[in-house]
């Protein structure tokens, strides 16, 4: 056997194997011998049938399989020695003459090679890295807020601009079917309230999407939609009125405290809004560090400059999924997924080059603490060590939920990374207004 590589240029290789009798007789000849062994032919004993029966019904499928189980472990191999990096799979050329009489098999596959490149973590245009704190009006409304969801509740007749309301909105095209509950003069300008404003148990109220709340993730909320989607959502949704109430707020005393607090940890309405701005901001920073890594992303598939090998991948695409594409479809999916491909290898070449890995036990416990998380939000906050390992080691046998963990865990690993290795310009906002600036 004989196997080379020819360089077409930096992004795309032909490699080609060449296989001759030496290389595949002896299994045949050795499957044939269990064949014959096997064989049950009217007019012959078992295992004695002729040799040259055996070769005339099964020699040429034999022959053939065994070539191409050949064919397949040798590219393998020869791939992994080379340590090529590749692009999608090898791609085998098609010979409308290929003869399986001939005494040398020879067969030739494209590969997309993958490009030389570095990453310059060292931004020129740096990026904003946003601190978004909780402002003093902010923690007003929270502290308004907690008083309203512990006061005292009473049913009313027609609803005011103070009132609660609760009802279903609905958008059978968006398949908007949400059950919520708001306060009137928390609607976003005089015509929206007016429309609530008197109205009773029963009745249908239409109402535009479009800056429907100040804060468009209240909305998004309310209606339970996507959040990709809330910014641009401009439609128009029933309300059907389901309950109106009013609310006494509750004092802000030691009873409401322990309440909210059993631990006895807040004491005062100032310890009160200390811990609202706390917990606030720690949310802020989850959604800062998403944003930041957005923006990283960005910024190194703008400023990485390299070459795909494109009209491989796009050949590739056309045979690669379930079904063929046409060579528009595999074009427009190309144009698609190459942003995708650039971060990707972006990113390999980042872990790669600064030794960024992940081992299965990083992931136990990174599994751990996201289960930890999710049962103290239903009161569980001290679940037993053995539960946890219990758990994780279900998720992570489902190979889907294990990859969706391994890529939160890698996208942590890497904007930790960013943040000690680049330089950000720094930005401090309140949350509206890096809503504002980041979204619309």
């Amino acid at each position: 056997m004989n196997i080379t590589k020819e360089n077409i240029d930096a992004l795309n290789a032909v490699v080609k194997v060449d296989i001759v009798a030496d290389d595949y007789q002896a299994k045949v000849t050795g499957l044939l011998e269990d064949y014959r062994k096997k064989a049950d032919v009217p007019g012959f004993r078992k295992g004695h049938v002729p040799m040259g029966m055996i070769k005339k019904q099964y020699g040429k499928s034999i022959m053939i399989d065994e070539v191409n189980k050949l064919l397949q472990e040798s590219l393998n191999k020869f791939i992994t020695e080379e340590k090529l990096e590749m692009l999608g799979n090898p791609l085998p050329r098609m010979t409308e003459d290929f003869d399986w009489n001939a005494e040398v098999f020879s067969f030739e596959f494209e590969l997309g090679l993958a490009p030389v490149f570095d990453v310059d973590l060292k931004a020129k245009d740096k990026v904003t890295q946003y601190n978004i704190v909780a402002t003093e009006e902010l923690l007003d409304e929270e502290v308004k807020n907690i008083q309203t969801r512990y006061g005292k509740v009473s049913a009313i007749e027609e609803a005011t601009e103070d009132s609660n309301v609760t009802g279903t909105f609905v958008n059978e095209e968006k398949e908007i079917n949400k059950k919520s509950t708001f306060i009137v003069k928390d609607l976003n300008g005089d015509e929206n309230i007016a429309k609530l404003v008197g109205a009773k148990v029963g009745d249908v109220i239409e109402l535009g999407t479009k800056d429907l709340f100040e804060d468009a993730h209240r909305l998004q909320h309310l209606l339970d939609v996507e959040h990709d989607v809330i910014h641009d959502l401009d439609i128009t949704v029933s309300f059907t009125v389901e309950e109106i109430t009013k609310t006494e707020p509750a004092d802000l005393d030691k009873e409401l405290f322990d309440k909210l607090f059993p631990d006895g940890s807040v004491s005062t309405v100032a310890e009160l809004r200390e811990k609202i701005k706390e917990d606030a901001e720690k949310q802020f920073q989850q959604q800062g560090d998403q944003q930041l890594l957005n923006a990283i992303t960005e910024y190194l598939v703008e400023s990485t400059k390299f070459d795909l090998p494109a009209d491989f991948l796009k050949k590739w695409l056309r045979t690669a999924g379930e079904k063929p594409l046409t060579e528009e479809e595999a074009t427009a999916e190309f144009d698609k997924s190459e942003k995708g491909l650039r971060y990707q290898l972006i990113e390999g070449k980042v872990m790669k080059d600064n030794d960024i890995k992940i081992d299965y036990k990083e992931l136990v416990d990174y599994a751990k603490g996201f289960i930890r998380t999710q049962m103290a939000q239903f009161g569980n906050t001290n679940p037993e060590e053995k539960e946890l390992d219990d758990i994780a080691g279900r998720i992570l046998q489902n190979q889907e939920e294990a990859q969706k963990l391994q890529s939160q865990l890698i996208s942590n690993k890497l904007l930790n990374f960013y943040k000690e290795n680049m330089s950000f310009k720094s930005k401090e906002l309140s949350y509206e207004d890096f809503i504002k600036e980041v979204y619309k």
